[in-house]
C-alpha cells in the first residue's frame, strides 16, 4: 500500500477510501455504498468520522499498528457494524482449515469469539474503537460510547423509589428497605485502538476482499458448499446426533468442514473461536513445568473469566455492605446487585419466579437442603427413593443417611455397559410407594446424558418427586426448568466459570414455601418474639445469616458471559471437541475408554494399559496438561464398569483442538517409550 510521504506510515488517502468503499458495501443498504474519505467533506457523517481516525490512526511515528487477537497474528478490521477478523501470514500448527484453504480465524469481536450479525451492536464505539476482550463488551457502558470514545451512559443511583427486589416480584421485608440500584457490569476505561494496516509483502487489499469474501454474519441460511460432504461415511459431522444441536432452520455454524478420521485438524465454526475466548481467561496465560498451562479438569472446576474476576473485586471497592438491611447508600447498592444475580439466574434457567431461586454454597449443599426440608419432614418408614447408578456421592450419601434414619428404601437405576440408564428397569421400579426420584442430568464420572425430560415425567405419574442434578448440565446445554418440569434442580456456580461458594437450589415456588426452614437466624424471619416465630417465604426463608453476596454477583456475571456467547454454541462446539478427541484418544493402543454412551457431555474417563492412573496424570502433568485422577466422587458408577479410579480430561469451550493434540502426544510418547 502506496504511503504518504508526509507522514510515516499514513496510508494514501485514495487506497483509504478504495478499503473504505469496500468495507461500506458489505454494511446494511442504509449506508452509502460510494464514499470519499476527505475531512472536508460532509456527505455522511461516518465518512467523515472514519477518515478523522484512519488519518489520527496513521501518524504514529512509524509504529506498525498491527495486533494480534488470538495465537496466531491476525488484522482486525472493523467495518460501520459488526467486526471480523482476518488471518495473515503464520497462524499455528495443526489448525483447523475452512474450504477455502485461509488458515480458520472466525468472525469475532475482539475476545467474545462469537460473530454477531452485521448490525447488532451498532458500530461498536466508532472506527478508531475496539473492545479488546468478551470483559470489555459487556461492559454495559462500551456501547454507549460516542464516536470520540466520550463515555455518555449514566448511572442510575437510587432515590428510593421501588425496590429492585420488589419490582422483579421477590418476597422482602418492606421494613428492610431497598433501593433501585441496578446491577452495573465493572465499568473499565476502553483504550483506543486503532485501525490497523498491515505493509510489506502482504497485501491489505487483496486480504480483505478475502474477508468480505468470507462475510457470513451465522444467523443467514446456509449455501450448499457449507453443508458439501455431510453425507460421508465416517465423518465427524455431529449436528445429526448432537443433543445441544440448535434448531436445523436456523444453524448456529455457517461454514461447516467435516472432519475425516484421518485428519489431525480440528473445526472451529466460523462463528466461534475458542483461540479468542481463551483470551479471556488470565489464568490460561499461565505454563506449569515451562509448558502453557491446559486445562482438561474442568468437571472438578472450570476456570473463570476476567469479566467475573473484576464484578468480584468491583463489589469489594465499591458495594461492599450487608444486604436486604440498612438505608445506607452501599446497602443498596449491595442488595440490588444481589437480587439482580438472582433474576439473573432465573432467567437462565427459565425459572418463572425470582422466589424459585435460592442461593447456596454449592450444589452438595442444594441436595441436603432438600433432604432435610423437605425429606425429613415429608417422608415416612415405608417410603421408597430412588437414585441412578450414575450418581456423584453427593446426591447419594444425603439420601442413604435420611433412609436409615427414617426406615426407607432406597433403590437405584441400572445402567448398561455403555453407562446408559436402562429405562424399563427405572418403569418396573417406580410404584405407588415411590415418593422421591434423585438424579443427575449429566454423569461427572461419564459424560452419560440422561434422558430427564422422560425419567421426570415418568416419576410424576406415580405421584413422587424429582430432584435433578444439574452440576454437570448447566455449563454445557440450555436447562429449562419450566420444561423439565422437576421439582428441584441444583447446581453450583463454580462448575459454571463462576466463583466457588456459591450456587443454586431452584424450586417451584408452592413447594418451597411448604418446606421447613433448613437453617436458622437472621434475614429469613418476618418477626421473632420468645412465644413465637414467623418466617419468610422462600427464596429468604432459606437463606439464614450474612450470604455469599460477592460470590452471588459474580455467579451472575459468569451468566452474562455466558448468555453473551450462547450456551447452545457452547454446547455445539464443545459436542465436535469431544468427537475430535475420542476419535483420537481411541487409536492408542491400550486406552479402554469408560462410559460410551450414545450422548455425552464432553468427558472422556479412561484408562491406559501398563500404566496406573496416577502415572498417566503425572506425565501429562509435566506436558502442562490437568486432568483428574481419582473416583471422581462417584465410586458406585466406576464399580460398576469395573474399575475404581479413571483418567478423566474434561472439556470446555476455551479447550481447543491443539490442546487435544498435546494431550494426544503426551499419551503416545508415554505408550511407546514404555
Amino acid at each position: 500500500m502506496n504511503t504518504n510521504s508526509n507522514h510515516i506510515g499514513l496510508p494514501n488517502i485514495e487506497d483509504l477510501q478504495h478499503i473504505a468503499n469496500e468495507l461500506f458495501s458489505a454494511l446494511p443498504n442504509e449506508f452509502p455504498k460510494e464514499i470519499s474519505l476527505s475531512p472536508d467533506l460532509n456527505e455522511h457523517p461516518r465518512a467523515t468520522k472514519v477518515a478523522e481516525t484512519l488519518l489520527s490512526a496513521g501518524n504514529l511515528g512509524g509504529v506498525e499498528t498491527v495486533f494480534p487477537v488470538s495465537n496466531h497474528d491476525t488484522l482486525m478490521t472493523q467495518a460501520g457494524h459488526g467486526m471480523s477478523v482476518i488471518p495473515i501470514q503464520g497462524g499455528i500448527p495443526n489448525q483447523p482449515l475452512i474450504p477455502n484453504g485461509i488458515p480458520q480465524s472466525p468472525p469475532s469481536m475482539g475476545g467474545i469469539g462469537v460473530s454477531p450479525s452485521v448490525g447488532s451492536y451498532g458500530n461498536l464505539g466508532g472506527m478508531g474503537k475496539s473492545p479488546n476482550s468478551f470483559s470489555e463488551i459487556s461492559d454495559p457502558t462500551f456501547l454507549e460510547k460516542d464516536l470520540n470514545g466520550i463515555d455518555t451512559s449514566k448511572y442510575h443511583l437510587g432515590n428510593g423509589e421501588v425496590p429492585y427486589a420488589v419490582g422483579t416480584g421477590n418476597n422482602v421485608n418492606m421494613g428492610e428497605p431497598q433501593t433501585s440500584f441496578e446491577d452495573l457490569n465493572l465499568t473499565k476505561k476502553v483504550e483506543p485502538s486503532y485501525f490497523p494496516f498491515e505493509y510489506g509483502d502482504n497485501s491489505f487489499e487483496a486480504e480483505l476482499k478475502a474477508a468480505l469474501d468470507m462475510l457470513n454474519t451465522g444467523f443467514g441460511t446456509p449455501s450448499a458448499k457449507d453443508f458439501a460432504g455431510l453425507e460421508q461415511k465416517n465423518s465427524y459431522y455431529f449436528l445429526d446426533e448432537n443433543p445441544f444441536a440448535f434448531d436445523s432452520r436456523k444453524p448456529a455454524i455457517s461454514s461447516v468442514v467435516p472432519i475425516q478420521p484421518q485428519s489431525r485438524n480440528g473445526w472451529v465454526g466460523s462463528n466461534f473461536d475458542a483461540y479468542l475466548i481463551k483470551k479471556d481467561f488470565p489464568i490460561l496465560n499461565e505454563t506449569v513445568n515451562g509448558k502453557p498451562l491446559i486445562w482438561f479438569d474442568n468437571a472438578a472446576t472450570t476456570q473463570k473469566p476476567k469479566a467475573v474476576i473484576d464484578r468480584i473485586a468491583y463489589f469489594y471497592e465499591h458495594e461492599n455492605s450487608n444486604i436486604h438491611r440498612a438505608a445506607h447508600e452501599l446497602a443498596a447498592r449491595a442488595s440490588d446487585a444481589y437480587e439482580a444475580a438472582r433474576e439473573k439466574v432465573r432467567v437462565f434457567l427459565n425459572a418463572g419466579s425470582v422466589n424459585e431461586i435460592v442461593f447456596v454454597r454449592g450444589a452438595t449443599e442444594g441436595v441436603n437442603l432438600v433432604a432435610e426440608s423437605w425429606g425429613n419432614h415429608k417422608l415416612v418408614a415405608g417410603d421408597e427413593i430412588i437414585v441412578s447408578h450414575l450418581e456423584h456421592h453427593a446426591n447419594i450419601v444425603p439420601w442413604k443417611r435420611l433412609a436409615d434414619k427414617k426406615g426407607l428404601k432406597l433403590s437405584v437405576i441400572p445402567v448398561d455397559d455403555d453407562g446408559q440408564i436402562l429405562l424399563d428397569e427405572y418403569a418396573k421400579m417406580l410404584n405407588s410407594k415411590t415418593k422421591l426420584v434423585a438424579f443427575t442430568q449429566v454423569s461427572n464420572a461419564l459424560g452419560t446424558i440422561t434422558p430427564a425430560k422422560q425419567m421426570v415425567d415418568m416419576a410424576h405419574a406415580v405421584g413422587a418427586k424429582v430432584l435433578l442434578d444439574g452440576a454437570q448440565s448447566v455449563s454445557h446445554m440450555k436447562v429449562d426448568v419450566r420444561y423439565l418440569n422437576a421439582d428441584w434442580l441444583v447446581f453450583s456456580g463454580h462448575k459454571l466459570f463462576g466463583p466457588t461458594g456459591i450456587g443454586v437450589v431452584y424450586g417451584k415456588e408452592d413447594l418451597l414455601n411448604e418446606m421447613e426452614p433448613y437453617q436458622s437466624g437472621g434475614n429469613m424471619i418476618q418477626d421473632v418474639t420468645f412465644e413465637e416465630i414467623k418466617y419468610h417465604k422462600a427464596p429468604n426463608r432459606f437463606e439464614a445469616g450474612t450470604g455469599n453476596i460477592a460470590d452471588a454477583i459474580g455467579l451472575g456475571a459468569a451468566i452474562d458471559y455466558i448468555s453473551k456467547i450462547g450456551i447452545e454454541a457452547i454446547g455445539q462446539y464443545e459436542h465436535y471437541l469431544l468427537e475430535y478427541a475420542t476419535h483420537l484418544l481411541k487409536q492408542i493402543p491400550g486406552v479402554r475408554l469408560i462410559g460410551t454412551a450414545a450422548e455425552k457431555a464432553s468427558v472422556l474417563s479412561f484408562t491406559l494399559d501398563g500404566f496406573t492412573n496416577d502415572e498417566v496424570g503425572k506425565a501429562l502433568n509435566r506436558e502442562g496438561i490437568a486432568v483428574r485422577t481419582g473416583h471422581h466422587c462417584a465410586q458406585p458408577i466406576l464399580r460398576r464398569m469395573g474399575v475404581e479410579t479413571t483418567v478423566r480430561p474434561s472439556l470446555a469451550f476455551y479447550n481447543t483442538c491443539q490442546d487435544v493434540d498435546v494431550f494426544i502426544e503426551t499419551l503416545w510418547r508415554l505408550k511407546t517409550n514404555k
